[in-house]
């Protein structure tokens, strides 16, 4: 779910946080990639005739084309991705969870009705609310990343959370999510739509933003329910009002006319504790020791083309380019090289003085060539 209406706050009240580009900007990045969210991502978009894809078998294959050619796509583009996986969720999720279950389970009721009685579209939706990521796409999409030479790793709980303390470590350029809340893990820059399909046309997101985690909590997040009546501009106000989750929260409960009211055991700082203190891989575990590596080919040939039913010339010239981007040494990004440094006062007065000299000194040359060619015309011509 990540934070409710984030994305929309931020837009409104802080345009400069975010940037807008192409893949190719990404170039020469290494991106820790939120596994589960791209999964159920590609489970939900990757179909034929409103269905998931099938293998000749019955088994779902959406999970792995999207993962497939989706990596293909960044590798292509110059990107080094590293996908992270998630553990076992905290229990302060357990409620976010249930209520997750719960919608599935209406919406595989509402689907069995759609397919008795309803139109194609209204199978087609519902069939879309019932996707989950299991552990056997986990598992499958693990096996390809192996074989592609992409490295992987598991995160003790939420893979957010992960990915922001590799972001935050240096040992890669961003944390890539659809879920805002791994901005509340405190990860220094967040890609969003780099794992969407080309056709989608969708600009990546780059969202580079300070600490504001109370106010994440406050709009509502996977550990605690939103405020009723509380929206994203409301949230905003009270957090610039009061300053802290625990003033907005003590001015609710003081305010006589009870505008808004707090749920009950709302557990606001065991949220903000998950937030500052996740349970993670610290960036230099073992586990955090990755590496990209040459594709396994003919791997890769066995599973997907022998056991999920894909076309031999695509997986093999997908795994040609892999051999081409993976492995060779890629070109370095210019900011790798050159570190800019904030400039002193008397560094920029000298640059600005320079460069009114340098101003003044083709000025002067230009009046003295301009002199040196009307004096030209003036002078007799001599006869030969």
């Amino acid at each position: 779910m990540g934070i409710k209406q984030l994305a929309k706050v931020i837009q409104e009240e802080a345009p400069d946080a975010i940037k807008a580009g192409e893949i190719k900007n990404q170039f020469g990045r290494k991106v820790a990639i939120d596994a589960s969210m791209s999964i159920y991502s590609f489970l939900i978009a990757v179909r034929s005739d409103g269905q998931q894809l099938m293998s000749e078998t019955g088994e779902t294959t959406s999970h792995l084309l999207g993962m497939f050619y989706r990596t293909l796509r960044m590798v292509d583009n110059g990107i080094k991705p590293l996908y992270v996986f998630d553990g076992a969720p905290p229990k302060l999720k357990s409620g976010e969870l249930a209520k997750r279950f719960a919608r599935k389970h209406e919406a595989s009721e509402a689907h069995d009705e759609a397919k008795e009685t309803g139109t194609a579209e209204e199978v087609e939706k519902f069939s879309r609310r019932t996707v989950r990521v299991t552990k056997d796409h986990n598992d499958e999409c693990k096996k390809l990343l192996k074989l592609m030479g992409i490295p992987f790793i598991d995160a003790p709980t939420e893979a957010e959370a992960q990915c922001a303390v590799l972001a935050r470590a240096g040992k890669v350029y961003a944390a890539a999510s659809e879920d805002m809340d791994t901005l509340c893990f405190n990860s220094p820059i967040l890609l969003r739509h780099l794992t969407y399909a080309e056709q989608r046309k969708e600009p990546i997101q780059e969202i580079h933003l300070d600490r504001f985690i109370d106010l994440c909590i406050l709009l509502g997040c996977d550990y605690v329910d939103p405020i009723p009546k509380v929206g994203p501009n409301t949230a905003l106000k009270l957090i610039r009002e009061h300053g802290s989750l625990e003033e907005v929260v003590s001015s609710i409960e003081k305010d006589p006319k009870k505008k808004y009211t707090i749920p009950a055991d709302w557990p606001y700082k065991e949220a903000r504790e998950l937030f500052f203190n996740p349970d993670v891989r610290p960036a230099d575990h073992e586990a955090c020791n990755f590496t990209w590596d040459g594709p396994d080919v003919e791997g890769l040939v066995k599973f997907l083309v022998g056991e999920k039913g894909f076309s031999e010339d695509r997986v093999r010239n997908g795994a040609q380019k892999l051999q081409k981007n993976v492995k060779t040494a890629q070109q370095a990004r210019l900011e790798g090289f050159f570190k800019p440094m904030a400039k002193t006062d008397e560094q920029k007065a000298s640059l600005k003085r320079k460069h009114e000299e340098k101003l003044a000194d083709q000025k002067k040359k230009k009046k003295e060539n301009e002199k040196a060619k009307k004096e030209a015309k003036a002078k007799p011509k001599m006869n030969a």
